[in-house]
């Protein structure tokens, strides 16, 4: 998975935000105005997270995992944003309950296989809690990025 984009413009940080529909429109349309995605992705990924929410209450840190079908996807990415003030999102497995959201992974993959492969490696990131501590408190769009890039082990394009 070494062709995947990510670089200081895919993330974003202190997003001011008080909906997890205003979470997903604002990285959406980064993504859309970046060329990495379709018209079509921010309503797609909209509705999958209505049908099937993807909050985890991971420890210190709740965080949200949005993705949506790869038909929606120009450039693979992963978008990344550290909320302003947490946001509630339903949690996965379980719509009925909510967990305040501070750090969104929003995937954005063109073949199903990766988005598994990347989920994988993001899990062992979410039961991380000091990295999930220092990427909701990091104000440095490339330190994270150099983190994810390094505990995602992944090697990327467009960024230095």
């Amino acid at each position: 998975m070494s062709d995947i984009h990510f670089n200081e413009s895919i993330i974003l940080v202190d997003l001011e935000a008080k909906t997890k529909e205003e979470v997903l429109t604002a990285m959406g349309e980064n993504l859309q105005k970046l060329g990495l995605v379709k018209e079509s992705f921010t309503p797609a990924i909209i509705a999958r997270e209505g049908e099937f929410a993807t909050g985890l209450p991971t420890k210190g840190v709740s965080v949200a995992i949005p993705h949506t079908d790869v038909e929606h996807v120009i450039t693979k990415t992963i978008s990344f944003a550290v909320l302003k003030d947490p946001v509630e999102f339903g949690v996965m497995g379980d719509p009925e309950e909510t967990t305040p959201v501070k750090v969104v992974f929003m995937l954005a993959m063109d073949q199903a296989h990766d988005q598994l492969s990347l989920l994988q490696r993001l899990m062992q990131v979410f039961q991380d809690e000091d990295t999930l501590n220092y990427l909701a408190n990091e104000k440095e769009a490339v330190k994270i990025k150099n983190l994810l890039a390094e505990k995602l082990d992944f090697a990327f394009e467009g960024g230095e």
